[in-house]
């Protein structure tokens, strides 16, 4: 008897998973968790074929324009720009196309028969637009608005044509299930992991009870954006009321300084020394917090790697579990209502260790690649079958 074949998956996106700073490291774990859990993985080409000399140009811009520019010019252009996935699609005999975060790259394509198309992203460029988190951040060109329409339709016949959609929170699954009906049957919620390598067993987070500062932590690119202006202030008030607190921002320079603040504009995971600098700010910290409109957010996963609980905005996606693994409070809360829901679970300190313990365990159960791997793995399969129709 012949062996089974193992799956043989193109691996679809507009940046390479090679690049471990691709859509915040995401598209490389996503890379390597397929390869090691569910098949053979092999990188679609990312070239626009006669287009390049295109992509190269809008390369040159200042990254502002260039993302927003470059993916709506790809959507408009698919027909021209898939020529060189498509010839690798030809030639691969795939078994399955999965494509992660650029639903742009669909366009065009053009699939074998037997090749299932399985598309995964935290957002998507019309529910996001349409949603708090996308309002609250407006638009960057004016202009982009006249594709509005012509994305929306776009966008609803690509996710239409995906064989399985896995949306790693409940908020992209409503929000895409709200503005193109009839997707239900293909979506799934499947919790993406955290872009670190997490320790076998972290020390049991207790507060501190000798005067020292409670440690709060802060990781983002854009301090506006993450909300830290309000983390600033929240923490101000907190230190007003007797409360003595210490903040590490990693991934930004603040335009402001504090007494309490320590930062790291920026640590490379890829250096060793920064990179374990990186992991002990999350090792001493007690609490996360980002007060920020959140699509997902890794970095709330890679808080509960190490036990860490998360207090943020119960805005997006966000993978934090209400009372489980920290606390969220409705857009529009005030300096005041956190400083009064941080203050009283530092009054609480078994409540303060039970979340603790529950954060680890949720990123044991849920929030890891592998676990995501898995069942990514069962659906897929259950995908194969039933051929397509």
């Amino acid at each position: 008897m012949s062996k089974k074949r193992n799956r043989r998956i193109a691996y679809l996106c507009d940046l390479s998973p090679e690049l471990d700073w691709s859509y915040s490291g995401g598209n490389q774990r996503i890379y390597i968790a397929l390869q090691e859990n569910v098949g053979d993985v092999v990188v679609l080409p990312q070239s626009w074929g006669l287009a390049e000399p295109l992509r190269r140009l809008l390369h040159r811009l200042p990254e502002a324009v260039n993302l927003r520019l470059r993916w709506r010019l790809h959507l408009m252009l698919g027909w021209l720009v898939a020529g060189p996935v498509n010839k690798a699609l030809r030639q691969g005999d795939f078994d399955l196309v999965f494509c992660a975060y650029s639903l742009h790259s669909m366009a065009g394509l053009k699939l074998p028969d037997h090749t299932r198309l399985v598309f995964t992203a935290d957002a998507t460029p019309s529910v996001y637009k349409s949603s708090e988190v996308g309002q609250s951040f407006g638009s960057y060109l004016s202009l982009s608005r006249l594709f509005d329409g012509f994305v929306r339709r776009r966008e609803g016949r690509l996710l239409a044509a995906c064989d399985l959609l896995l949306w790693p929170s409940d908020w992209q699954d409503q929000g895409a299930a709200k503005m193109f009906p009839g997707l239900e049957n293909k979506s799934n919620v499947v919790p993406w992991g955290a872009n670190i390598t997490a320790p076998e067993k972290p020390a049991v987070k207790q507060l501190p009870s000798d005067g020292r500062p409670v440690e709060f932590l802060f990781v983002g690119r854009d301090w506006e954006a993450k909300g830290g202006p309000f983390v600033v202030e929240t923490l101000e008030l907190l230190q007003s009321r007797g409360v003595a607190v210490r903040l590490t921002v990693i991934g930004c320079e603040p335009p402001v300084s504090a007494p309490f603040m320590e930062v790291h504009p920026s640590l490379d995971k890829a250096n060793k020394t920064e990179n374990e600098t990186f992991l002990e700010c999350f090792a001493r910290a007690h609490l996360m917090f980002m007060a920020s409109f959140e699509a997902y957010g890794f970095a709330f996963c890679e808080a509960a790697a190490y036990g860490l609980p998360s207090i943020c905005l119960s805005s997006g996606g966000v993978p934090v579990v209400d009372g489980k693994t920290g606390f969220t409070l409705p857009v529009g809360a005030t300096v005041d209502n956190f400083a009064d829901l941080i203050e009283k679970l530092l009054d609480e300190p078994n409540d303060y260790k039970a979340i603790s313990t529950g954060s680890r365990q949720y990123f044991e159960s849920t929030l890891n690649w592998e676990s995501w791997a898995k069942t990514s793995d069962r659906l897929i399969k259950k995908l194969s079958e039933n051929p397509p129709v």
